[in-house]
């Protein structure tokens, strides 16, 4: 392979990653703690007891809709899980019976003893599953093509890089310490090599998730309507027209259980139409927690006497293809272990985003005429390396912690929690362009690492699921929370303490040639 082939994908690796990477690091940041969504939504509300029952919830759902909403057109529960903290309601009014209605009027939260309940609002982890891919402030096409534009830059980084270092392998096991920026490309190769079949597959796989939106053009050339598409893709029963006939609703519990059975996996999700009508239909969807295809099955019985009448057909290569590729790419098929994993990989690849970052400017610093005065090119990225790289963990703390402090009867709380994240983030990003680059790491890094340890403890204080009750009750999901937020802190205060340590590198002359010769 030429050299001029090497540099030239060197020139590619290098541009395709930093014009985007402040979005990539985002990105992978929030992928990587939304590999932890369910556990997150169990730490954010504290109020609510373990499930340790799930049918009890499922039943206590039927009780509370059949109540509340006994004429509505459609009921949809989802039944919890061990990694859930509750199990959720929501119903759509019949015709003409919604107007003047919210969401938070249609819809409540059931706990584990099957009982409604009143729990601090709260995105939790949700959040960052959805902002990984929907951004916030802005309408969603917007961010979703936001999003797929940077993960193609982000395979476009990860193919060249491959190229670029022909070594690569041999220097995933060389790490030369203190040695300036030899020692980031060192880090920045081991963090890229160790995750790379995962690096390659969570890119990929990211942009199979909107393929849809990336490329209609085959739906739009084979289907008369889009809507035809889908009704294939997510083929349903067919609907069922109002009886008026009163009719009791058949046990939603045993049909629950009767629909694992069947299919083979747990249900999460379950919609009943025309409730309390000799016409109702209630339809058990398969939970991908327990298959790698997201596109899971799903069947439907009749409402009153309890009988199967539909149930979804085989699914076909393709179908089995795209869902398994989604699949992969949410994670959420896997145990502990490959949740584990994901984690750790996810973090790898945030690392990689940052450090490659970080290295473009630790390349570029010691070709300047003047280091105390860079260009405006150079300022702005330093700064933006600071504001992102280091703020955006730091705002992630504050929207932990404003799930602790602000009131729990605070009028729209969970966006206030949001907001609260982004106006900490935005200090931030000003308090880079006005802080020397080397201090301002050391703080944030330091912030960030003395709130994070600072959670474990305020919980074990203030609320009663701290880590010791958890650790006696065998609660290891909020457990595991409190230990990850303890461990996380604990890193990036190394890190700011390594950060306040570090001297200058001068490089000797060999050494600059060993450099430009392997960049």
């Amino acid at each position: 392979m030429s050299k001029s082939f090497r540099q030239s994908q060197a020139t590619l690796h290098t541009w395709s990653g930093l014009l985007v990477g402040w979005v990539l690091f985002i990105v992978f940041v929030s992928g990587t703690t939304a590999y932890w969504r369910e556990a997150l939504n169990r730490w954010a509300q504290p109020e609510l007891p373990r499930v340790e029952d799930p049918a009890r919830v499922v039943r206590g759902s039927q009780a509370f809709l059949a109540k509340k909403a006994p004429d509505a057109k459609t009921w949809f529960i989802t039944a919890p899980s061990d990694r859930s903290a509750a199990g959720s309601v929501f119903w759509v009014p019949a015709k003409g019976g919604g107007r003047g209605h919210g969401r938070r009027d249609t819809s409540a939260t059931i706990d584990a003893e099957g009982q409604p309940v009143t729990a601090r609002a709260t995105r939790g982890g949700d959040f960052f599953y959805r902002f990984h891919f929907d951004l916030f402030y802005m309408p969603v096409i917007w961010a979703r093509w936001i999003v797929s534009i940077c993960a193609m830059f982000m395979l476009v980084a990860i193919l060249s890089g491959i190229v670029t270092h022909k070594k690569i392998f041999r220097d995933f096991f060389t790490f030369r310490g203190g040695k300036g920026q030899r020692s980031w490309l060192d880090g920045h190769n081991a963090v890229a090599v160790l995750g790379l079949p995962f690096h390659l597959m969570i890119t990929y796989t990211g942009l199979v998730t909107l393929m849809a939106m990336l490329m209609p053009w085959a739906v739009v050339a084979n289907y008369a309507k889009p809507g035809a598409f889908f009704d294939l893709t997510f083929p349903q029963a067919p609907p069922a027209e109002r009886a008026d006939r009163p009719a009791p609703l058949v046990d939603i519990a045993s049909l629950w259980r009767d629909g694992a059975r069947r299919l083979g996996t747990p249900v999460d999700f379950i919609a009943v139409t025309n409730p309390g009508d000799a016409a109702a239909r209630v339809t058990m969807s398969a939970s991908n927690r327990a298959m790698l295809s997201s596109y899971t099955p799903s069947i439907t019985y009749d409402g009153v006497t309890g009988k199967v009448i539909w149930a979804s057909p085989p699914s076909g290569g393709a179908q089995v293809t795209a869902g398994a590729m989604i699949g992969l790419h949410a994670g959420r098929f896997g145990d502990y272990p490959m949740r584990w994993l994901y984690f750790l990989c996810g973090i790898g690849g945030s690392l990689m985003v940052a450090s490659g970052l970080v290295l473009w400017t630790v390349k570029r610093r010691e070709k300047l005429p003047d280091p105390e005065r860079p260009h405006f090119g150079f300022h702005l990225v330093e700064r933006l390396n600071v504001g992102v790289v280091g703020g955006y963990p730091l705002a992630i703390a504050g929207f932990l912690w404003a799930n602790r402090l602000l009131p729990v009867g605070l009028a729209d709380r969970a966006n206030a929690e949001v907001n609260t994240m982004f106006a900490l983030w935005g200090a931030v990003l000003l308090f880079a362009f006005v802080r020397k680059p080397v201090r301002a790491w050391a703080e944030l890094l330091g912030l960030t690492g003395a709130l994070l340890v600072a959670l474990p403890v305020f919980d074990m204080i203030a609320t009663p699921k701290g880590l010791p009750a958890t650790i006696a009750a065998g609660d290891w999901v909020l457990a595991a929370a409190d230990l990850t937020l303890l461990a996380l802190g604990l890193c990036f205060g190394w890190a700011a303490n390594r950060v306040r340590r570090h001297r200058p590198y001068v490089r000797r002359a060999r050494d600059a040639e060993r450099v430009a010769m392997t960049v």
